[in-house]
């Protein structure tokens, strides 16, 4: 485990920025990594370089063909960090923005009268995008109910409500709001047993800081990420999208090539920013493993990632020292149980007697950053059905430490209503 390698949190630590103070505030601890990750030193290094250089791809010149070898990297890199052997990637102006132009296209396409199959779990960006253009293409959408007990929505699930004429499906990989990640690969085998030509698309964006991404087994059209949550920045997405979705007829310029699916001039910063992110669960997994292969070093790191979050999350529910953890504070509630093998990196609570974003504020007064979930569009899918208007986020990341976790709890421990 991380925390087990001497020197290995500290190394970590410092190849991210403001790891333990903010710019406008001061010392802190950032538990509001769903919110936004925080960023490698490399990726900024990367991104002022990048924003100096005026030239352009495409262009017979030097500067324009190192560009595109850039970007030819990256896609490289990001194929063999997410494990995809076929299909191609792409940047955009966001995750959100990425998931309404694969839905919309796999929407338009389909036969009228046919089905979309989503979730309620899902975060709007997808939903949103599904209920939309369902409508304007006149396809039928179809909810899934999600476990309001566990925080997920499972296979068997999705089978009760999955048909042969399911001409689109989305699933969400993990949740912003209940932490929970999903069954990406059985859900979507689950609908291809019914439906095997149906298009399917993921939501990736909360999953992806977690590690552990592997397209080739998901068996999935269309996987859309938020780099500003995996340690990149913020100002674009990047979504892979399967050899058969590329095909579909899409949004593009006349006699543009066929499968492009870019619009206008991209930043190469984007692309290579991503290889500095590649890069670093490259060295991580160096770190934690004997392996030689990039790969390998990548599911490598993923493992080590996720053994550590699950060990910050038992901390803090289950305590450490002699601090009380989370289960054993009678004001607080967990969402989604206390014991729940779905969790990946995140607790959402709530503090009995006390508006979410009052205790959001105390925990900032006392330097340690979370953030309130509202019953709003964001979050109103998850938090209405368990009567709840809102919500503490605790969301953490692989360099956070259990000293932090303890500060946390010995706060928490404290607040009233």
């Amino acid at each position: 485990m991380l925390h087990e390698t001497p020197g290995l949190i500290e190394a970590i630590r410092d190849r991210f920025a403001h790891v333990d103070a903010c710019p406008f505030h001061g010392p802190r601890i950032f538990f509001e990594n769903a919110g936004g990750a925080l960023t490698l030193k490399s990726v900024a290094e990367t991104s002022a370089k990048f924003a100096a250089i005026p030239d352009n791809q495409g262009r017979d010149n030097t500067a324009s063909h190192a560009l595109v070898d850039i970007i030819n990297t990256a896609k490289s890199d990001l194929a063999t960090f997410m494990n995809a052997s076929s299909g191609q990637f792409f940047v955009g102006e966001s995750g959100t923005e990425l998931l309404f132009r694969m839905i919309r296209t796999a929407c338009v396409n389909a036969p009228k009268g046919t089905k979309v199959v989503g979730s309620s779990i899902e975060h709007p960006a997808s939903r949103s995008a599904a209920r939309r253009w369902a409508g304007i293409a006149g396809l039928d959408y179809v909810n899934v109910p999600h476990s309001n007990e566990t925080g997920t929505v499972s296979a068997e699930d999705y089978r009760a409500y999955v048909t042969p004429d399911t001409t689109v499906a989305t699933i969400l990989h993990a949740s912003p709001v209940t932490g929970m990640g999903m069954d990406v690969a059985a859900i979507a085998q689950t609908i291809r047993e019914v439906a095997p030509n149906c298009f399917i698309i993921v939501d990736g964006i909360q999953h992806a800081a977690h590690g552990q991404l592997d397209l080739d087994s998901y068996g999935a059209d269309g996987y859309a990420i938020s780099p500003y949550k995996v340690f990149s920045r913020h100002g674009y997405g990047v979504a892979w999208i399967s050899d058969r979705l590329t095909a579909l007829p899409h949004d593009m310029l006349i006699d543009a090539p066929a499968t492009g699916w870019e619009f206008g001039t991209r930043d190469t910063g984007s692309y290579a920013t991503m290889s500095d992110v590649i890069a670093y669960f490259d060295w991580l997994g160096g770190e934690v493993s004997e392996a030689t292969d990039r790969r390998a070093r990548i599911e490598a790191a993923g493992r080590a990632i996720h053994a550590y979050e699950t060990h910050l999350t038992d901390a803090m529910i289950n305590g450490t020292g002699n601090l009380p953890g989370l289960r054993d504070m009678e004001h607080v509630t967990i969402l989604s149980g206390a014991d729940n093998p779905a969790r990946e990196g995140l607790v959402s609570i709530t503090v009995d007697g006390m508006a979410s974003a009052d205790v959001v504020t105390r925990l900032n007064e006392q330097g340690i950053r979370t953030h309130t979930r509202k019953a709003d569009h964001y979050s109103g899918n998850v938090l209405d059905p368990l009567g709840l208007s809102d919500c503490i986020r605790i969301s953490l990341c692989h360099y956070n430490t259990e000293h932090e976790v303890a500060q946390l709890l010995a706060v928490l421990k404290n607040i009233r209503g």
